[in-house]
């Protein structure tokens, strides 16, 4: 999982940064974030696969002589349809996120990412009429301080150069924040490999704010999908079925809406021009290899995640998830992506102290254990929207595969989708 996911990660960064001959014959960056964005359900679409083989495996052994009956956790026949609310917002948050990555780092990209565990909090309070315990607003309040940490480091490590585009502008006319048409700006190769403010804050705010859908996706999951039972590698085949065809659909009027020189980074000047990338593709093997990349590893990814998740938890795949987000920052600083700063590292500890918090696990569990040892008695904090393990185990089975749960997803990772690639 740590492998696979990190892996994920880096190599959409690595094409966003490749150059590549263009359809006009001229040597471009490749900057296609909805082009890559379908490759992500593309993926997602082989878990479907996966599903297929599994339950043929799962038919195919000797079945006990007298098997129990569960009807709790057998899965109920449902509407696939179900899933293309979700599989919407997936596609929306994935293609949100894709365009950020091109303006800020990897390490940042993956760090933002952490985001969801705030939204989601309010939303289940707010939607579901859960109510959270203190150390989850802690949480929360932790996970803000280290995005907050983040943020400041990518604006200082970014040199203090400045934007020339539009410097002035958004002062006459009385407004204190960048114009709406710059989020359509698609940042190709960064040269020498500093960025100015305006594209890492950009870049940031869109990744964040991407995490609004994610939370959005996960409410709507457990909502409407967790009553049904559905095994995870189904559910995340069904999303990413629904987001690449839609997507792929989406790519037509894509490509015939003119946005001009200035935000279509491709020779006709399209919103996407997916024949561009496609060219770009077959003209660097390098940057075929990354796209295919993109594609095994979220697949691979999605599948050893929820391997976790059957045989030891979902905190575990918490925790596994944050290891990924440091493996992505040292190899970026390894490869020169980025450089060191102390500032990074503080901004991690604090988003994964929140993490941590926020699903009551290493801190409290330890703080408590300590305290028993002293002699003061300290109940357990209850879960109230985390399934408990021995339950976990019990409702993941079906034909051989977990069941798919967001309610579990809600206090840790969820089995796929754009915020968990």
């Amino acid at each position: 999982m740590i492998i696979f996911g990190t892996f994920n990660t880096l190599s959409v960064k690595w094409a966003d940064k490749m150059e590549s001959k263009s359809s006009d014959g001229t040597i471009q960056p490749f900057n296609h974030p909805f082009l890559q964005a379908c490759g992500m359900f593309l993926g997602e679409m082989l878990c479907m696969i996966a599903f297929w083989v599994s339950k043929f495996m799962a038919k195919r052994r000797p079945q006990q002589p007298f098997p129990p009956i569960d009807d709790s956790a057998a899965p109920r026949k449902f509407n696939p349809f179900i899933f293309l609310p979700p599989a919407l917002c997936d596609m929306t948050a994935t293609s949100i996120q894709y365009i950020g990555l091109t303006l800020t780092y990897a390490s940042s990209f993956q760090m933002f990412r952490g985001a969801v565990i705030i939204f989601t909090g309010i939303f289940s309070q707010i939607f579901l009429g859960r109510k959270m315990q203190w150390y989850k607003w802690m949480g929360i309040f932790l996970v803000i301080s280290g995005l907050v940490t983040v943020g400041v480091n990518d604006v200082i490590s970014s040199g203090g150069s400045k934007n020339t585009t539009e410097p002035t502008d958004n002062l006459e006319d009385g407004r204190f924040w960048t114009p709406p048409e710059s989020v359509l700006r698609m940042y190709g190769a960064e040269g020498n490999g500093t960025k100015s403010d305006t594209d890492i804050i950009l870049g940031d705010a869109l990744i964040f704010c991407s995490q609004i859908i994610v939370a959005t996706q996960m409410v709507l999951e457990e909502k409407f999908i967790s009553k049904y039972n559905v095994p995870a590698l189904q559910a995340v085949g069904w999303e990413g079925t629904f987001g690449f065809t839609t997507l792929a659909i989406l790519l037509i009027p894509f490509s015939f809406i003119y946005v001009g020189p200035k935000f279509g980074n491709n020779p006709r000047h399209m919103l996407e021009d997916p024949y561009d990338g496609i060219v770009q593709l077959s003209n660097n093997p390098y940057l075929a290899l990354a796209f295919c990349g993109t594609i095994i590893s979220i697949a691979f990814f999605n599948f050893a995640g929820i391997s976790v998740t059957k045989e030891l938890s979902a905190t575990t795949r918490m925790v596994l998830d944050s290891i990924r987000t440091i493996s992505i920052w040292m190899f970026s600083i390894a490869v020169g992506w980025q450089t060191f700063s102390p500032l990074q590292l503080l901004g991690f500890a604090i988003l994964l102290s929140g993490m941590c918090f926020y699903n009551d696990i290493l801190i409290l569990p330890g703080i408590r254990k300590i305290a028993r040892k002293c002699g003061y008695c300290i109940p357990d904090v209850p879960y109230n929207n985390v399934e408990n393990e021995d339950e976990e185990g019990e409702n993941e089975e079906s034909h051989g595969e977990p069941v798919f749960s967001p309610r579990a997803s809600v206090g840790g990772p969820h089995p796929g989708g754009a915020g968990y690639q």
